[in-house]
């Protein structure tokens, strides 16, 4: 039995359809990573905040890296927790909420199968195949799995894949606490006293500059105006919390 050969157009067909499934396999990745790295951001500014209200609250008092230090450990294990425990929530209600979807699907499968086909192939002429072409491809994906055809093309997602709320969970946890280690490190183990906070906003400012040019270039943005804005709103953040604690705290030597 001779083999058929592929034409040219079948051949480039097959190429485009591979890089088409590498892009969406790569895009669900990077999805993850900007998760992560907007995780760390939000544990470095949010800890860097805590850090600079109880900075400014104990200034010139003798045990004010200890308070400093308190409060970044309290920063990292509340914010951690906070994080993991909203993504866990929220994913956890998508994921419902797909599984809910599928299985309505299921059943108006069983119930009606006709009136899903008719369905189905309304989809597929709403993307701009004729009537005849829509119907055939209805009728040849239902012959196939009905029911991944219609998760696909009227929910949009997968019958058999679903989100992970613990995976989801994990890796906010460590995201935010690797992102408030950071300035928490920078605040307490800087052995100049008088450099502890110089320091710290240097080093928050770099930090953030850079998982705002992370963030941009998986997003496909501007890198410039992701690290401005990531760098204005620690300041902002930095300078309100430390005037905070001088106004609440004193910062009178004890």
């Amino acid at each position: 039995m001779t083999k058929k050969t592929k034409t040219a157009y079948e051949v480039e067909g097959e190429i485009l359809a591979t890089q088409e499934f590498q892009k969406s396999s790569m895009a669900h990745k990077l999805n993850w990573l900007r998760a992560g790295v907007l995780g760390a951001n939000d544990g470095i500014v949010s800890t860097a905040g805590l850090i600079f209200g109880v900075a400014g609250a104990t200034a010139g008092q003798p045990d004010a890296p200890q308070a400093i230090f308190v409060a970044g450990v309290a920063a990292l294990v509340a914010g951690s927790i906070s994080m993991a425990g909203g993504e866990y929530t929220s994913v956890s209600a998508q994921k419902d909420s797909e599984i809910a979807a599928i299985a309505k699907e299921r059943q108006e499968l069983k119930d009606s199968p006709e009136a899903e086909l008719r369905e189905l192939a309304w989809f597929y002429e709403q993307k701009g195949m004729s009537p005849k072409l829509a119907k055939q491809v209805a009728e040849e994906l239902t012959a196939k799995d009905a029911l991944k055809a219609h998760a696909e093309a009227e929910l949009g997602i997968s019958h058999d894949e679903h989100v992970s709320p613990s995976a989801a969970a994990i890796s906010s946890f460590v995201a935010f606490a690797a992102g408030s280690l950071l300035p928490l490190l920078t605040a307490t183990a800087t052995p100049w006293a008088d450099l502890r906070i110089p320091f710290t906003v240097g080093a928050v400012i770099l930090s953030l500059g850079l998982t705002g040019y992370v963030a941009a270039q998986i997003g496909g943005a501007k890198p410039m105006r992701a690290i401005i804005r990531n760098v204005l709103v620690s300041l902002l953040t930095m300078g309100v919390t430390y005037g905070i604690g001088l106004l609440v705290g004193g910062g009178i030597p004890a």
